[in-house]
């Protein structure tokens, strides 16, 4: 049962990412590949995750991973919301 979950959230994720890709190509805004490029990492985290069948999940490397992807989210939202001033 795990396997199967671990493979539709890695799915889904990977299917997200996609989705603002294709948002990306329309409008070329740097906002929807950051947020592509923070679900595919996840994808394939959740994907090796359950290939590899290494369940722990309070290893440094996954929060490192994780680190990174929330974190182009961070940046995404931060980039988007700076003064024009600023650019």
């Amino acid at each position: 049962m795990i396997d199967l979950l671990a493979g539709a959230i890695a799915f889904a994720s990977l299917m997200v990412g996609l989705i603002f890709l294709r948002f990306w190509r329309n409008t070329h805004d740097r906002f929807f590949i950051y947020f592509a490029l923070s679900f595919w990492i996840e994808g394939l985290n959740r994907l090796i995750s359950g290939i590899t069948h290494s369940w722990y999940e309070d290893t440094p490397e996954r929060y490192l991973v994780r680190l990174v992807s929330y974190g182009l989210i961070v940046l995404a939202i931060w980039e988007k919301n700076r003064s024009p001033l600023q650019k």
